[in-house]
């Protein structure tokens, strides 16, 4: 029997096996470097970087705590973003003093986290650090120092795993290439 997300999927980029072994590998990396340090807080960028933060989370053994931000970014499309940013839900708790890790599913043109980059340095945490699962590196328009990379990948649209298809698929445990010019109608 066919899956639904079938339809709109032209290939697996990254199966489960291999997204799981590579987060935890940037657990790890993250243990490592943040071992002595104290007022660690995992900031998950809404709503697609949940899945990825989750799992990550399993593999951190130093003490932290987590606080989430939504972000939208407007463009000409879903799948286009023009570096317009607007924060739908910010942090809870003061970050001053703290060390930063933003938790974000995926970076391209890099106006997005740029904004938020500006926005958290204005509070004073002791440092910002950048934890992405996904890097599209030739749709980057802003220069950004990305700390823990999980995969570069080519220019094409992914869904699954917290990435979302029309707010569709963030459940699978995968991420797929979306066939070109779809769009998933109603369900």
């Amino acid at each position: 029997m066919s899956q639904p997300y079938e339809q709109y999927l032209q290939e697996t980029l990254i199966d489960s096996d291999t997204l799981q072994a590579r987060i935890r590998e940037l657990a790890h990396e993250i243990n490592t470097d943040y071992a002595s340090s104290q007022n660690v807080l995992l900031v998950c960028i809404l709503k697609g970087g949940v899945m990825f933060l989750t799992d990550l989370m399993r593999h951190i053994t130093v003490p932290h705590g987590i606080d989430f931000m939504a972000i939208s970014s407007y463009g000409d499309g879903v799948r286009e973003s023009s570096g317009r940013v607007r924060i739908e839900m910010d942090l809870r708790q003061d970050i001053a003093g703290k060390h930063l890790l933003i938790v974000e599913d995926i970076i391209d043109s890099g106006h997005t986290m740029q904004y938020i980059l500006s926005l958290l340095e204005t509070r004073q945490p002791d440092s910002i650090r950048i934890c992405t699962l996904l890097s599209k590196p030739s749709r980057r328009q802003i220069e950004l120092d990305v700390d823990y990379v999980g995969f570069e990948i080519p220019d094409k649209f992914v869904f699954g795993y917290g990435l979302d298809l029309d707010e569709y698929f963030r459940n699978l445990p995968f991420i797929g290439v979306c066939k070109p010019d779809i769009t998933v109608g109603e369900h």
